[in-house]
């Protein structure tokens, strides 16, 4: 039976390989959206749009081509609309430091790993996102260190942008799954409905 009350709701997926992908799950449904786990190629296939949480980002390489999502995912990013938190905003950009690693390139970025030190492995910051001031929690959070033309910076924190999107795609290093406010997902749900809109025009 065909649930309707998700019928007109933009699907989601979070990538279910690692790092806190039921905690998206549960920011994507409170902001509006239906939340997919999506572990294969197939399951990327059903989903209207796709979130990479944080985790570690070698891992996740190595997850991703254990699972032989890599190319999948590079495919889908020339489609359809993802947002990358922490380890996803890695895989999103085109150019990663600190060691450099392979990436999706999908933003024009350079993003160094670790770059905050030890010292502010983890806290939680006040930034503002769409006129409403929303907490930022940054753990082992990479430093956004170039920003190409083509991006708009939608938060900043400490001088340095925290939030982008560039066309259909936006990346956070901090994870906002794990706050309260639903501000981003929303943000990225809107994007979302506007990349279909585009699309059908």
């Amino acid at each position: 039976m065909v649930n309707n009350n998700n019928h007109h709701k933009a699907k989601i997926g979070v990538l279910a390989l690692q790092g806190d992908f039921e905690a998206h799950c549960r920011a994507i449904e409170r902001a509006g959206a239906q939340a997919v786990e999506v572990r294969t190629a197939e399951e990327l296939q059903s989903v209207d749009a796709l979130v990479i949480p944080g985790g570690e980002s070698t891992t996740m390489l190595k997850l991703l081509g254990i699972e032989a999502l890599f190319q999948p995912l590079a495919e889908f990013g020339a489609q359809k609309p993802i947002f990358g938190t922490c380890a996803g905003a890695i895989l999103l950009a085109k150019d990663v430091l600190s060691p450099k690693q392979a990436s999706l390139g999908l933003l024009d970025l350079t993003v160094e790993r670790n770059a905050y030190g030890r010292q502010i492995d983890s806290r939680i910051a006040e930034i503002s996102v769409d006129g409403k001031t929303t907490e930022a929690v940054f753990i082992r959070a990479p430093i956004i260190r170039r920003v190409g033309p083509g991006v708009k910076v939608l938060a900043e924190y400490l001088g340095t942008p925290v939030l982008v999107e560039q066309g259909k795609h936006m990346v956070a290093t901090f994870h906002p799954e794990l706050t309260n406010t639903d501000t981003v997902h929303r943000h990225f749900i809107d994007k979302i409905s506007a990349s279909a809109k585009l699309e059908k025009a």
